[in-house]
């Protein structure tokens, strides 16, 4: 008996060696965790006019990724024909910025007892550049929350981009800190998940991101706290950097800066927040 018992776990072991990998955990019910957030094809649809109407950076087209308050990715689309009109790094980094701007945004219910942001304080990924620097105060955030490559790198990769995306229901962790990545406020100023792009410079992504929330009507941050100095673009892109004449990253006059990029333009005109 033991040793037919042990004939039999050894081939159940052997078959599931040759079927691969132990199967990884069911993807959470998207249905339930994404309720109020875009669907693919309002997604794809906000993309496609964003990236259209954006003329700076170096034209090129772009991944956009909705996850929710949880992390939870809800959708995953790209602009172009296929998968391969877009830089394939920029699915995983458009998930990634979407992850941060959910995880370090906050809404006025962060207040209670004497702590918290009375008015929520929204950040962008664009806002987290020079405080992570050397010397920053958010030095080594970068490095925390790690993208989850199993989730990351999930198969077919046919299906990258489609509504039936295998990132969908799974939480792709990541923290990115340059532009691309903005919170989602619903009309009661509650943040309910984050919109990441990426596949051009770092200003045109932020300003394609910006474009896309207003256009899923997901920018209600009016009154919200930020750090932009602009209370009509509370997470907009800061560029008050002070060049440092023996290199280096510079000096952030409001330690929130970003420096710009190739052909920057138009941040200061994108959409006043509803």
């Amino acid at each position: 008996m033991d040793r037919a018992l042990s004939i039999a776990v050894g081939g159940i072991l052997l078959s599931a060696v040759a079927a691969g990998a132990a199967p990884p955990a069911a993807p959470e019910s998207t249905a339930a965790a994404c309720r109020g957030l875009p669907t693919h094809a309002e997604l794809k649809t906000a993309l496609a006019a964003a990236t259209a109407a954006e003329t700076s950076g170096l034209n090129n087209h772009m991944w956009a990724t909705v996850v929710n308050r949880d992390g939870v990715v809800c959708a995953v689309a790209f602009s172009g024909t296929d998968r391969g009109s877009q830089w394939g790094a920029s699915r995983v980094i458009s998930a990634q910025k979407a992850n941060t701007a959910a995880a370090l945004g906050l809404d006025k219910g962060s207040s209670s007892n004497g702590s918290g942001q009375a008015t929520g304080l929204a950040l962008s990924t664009a806002n987290l550049y020079s405080a992570v620097q050397p010397g920053g105060s958010l030095y080594g955030l970068q490095h925390s929350n790690p993208v989850d490559t199993a989730a990351a790198y999930r198969g077919p990769a046919a299906q990258y981009g489609l509504a039936n995306d295998p990132l969908v229901g799974h939480r792709i962790g990541g923290i990115n800190v340059f532009g691309g990545g903005l919170g989602l406020y619903n009309t009661a100023k509650a943040i309910v998940g984050g919109v990441g792009t990426s596949g051009d410079t770092a200003c045109a992504d932020h300003n394609i991101t910006w474009r896309v929330r207003n256009l899923l009507k997901l920018d209600h941050l009016a009154g919200v706290g930020g750090v932009s100095g602009d209370a009509t673009r509370p997470d907009n892109i800061v560029f008050d950097i002070t060049e440092n004449p023996a290199g280096g990253t510079g000096k952030s006059a409001g330690g929130f800066g970003h420096p710009k990029c190739l052909n920057t333009s138009g941040s200061d005109t994108l959409p006043p927040v509803q």
